[in-house]
């Protein structure tokens, strides 16, 4: 794949990726969590590892990248709602 489209991707990627840091840091000063909806987050966990799982398929390191570290992420955010309730 070209080069600028990859590199596209990958921005597009961080982007998405980063936007779960202030929420993470927001729940964490405040330990509060009763305005994050579960079922919301479980089922976004779940087709983000849906797209880990593609992007391993397919072998695309930006949809890996992307996708293991926002999984990583969307984990600590439910793991977090389900300590703070």
């Amino acid at each position: 794949m070209p080069l600028h489209i990859e590199l596209v991707g990958s921005l597009a990627a961080l982007i998405t990726t980063l936007c779960w840091v202030p929420q993470i840091i927001k729940i964490v000063r405040q330990r509060e969590t009763g305005s994050i909806s579960l079922i919301s987050n479980a089922s976004l966990a779940l087709g983000v590892l849906l797209w880990l799982f593609y992007g391993i398929m397919i072998s695309s390191w930006p949809v890996i990248a992307a996708n293991g570290m926002t999984l990583l992420l969307i984990l600590t955010i439910l793991g977090l709602k389900l300590r703070y309730g």
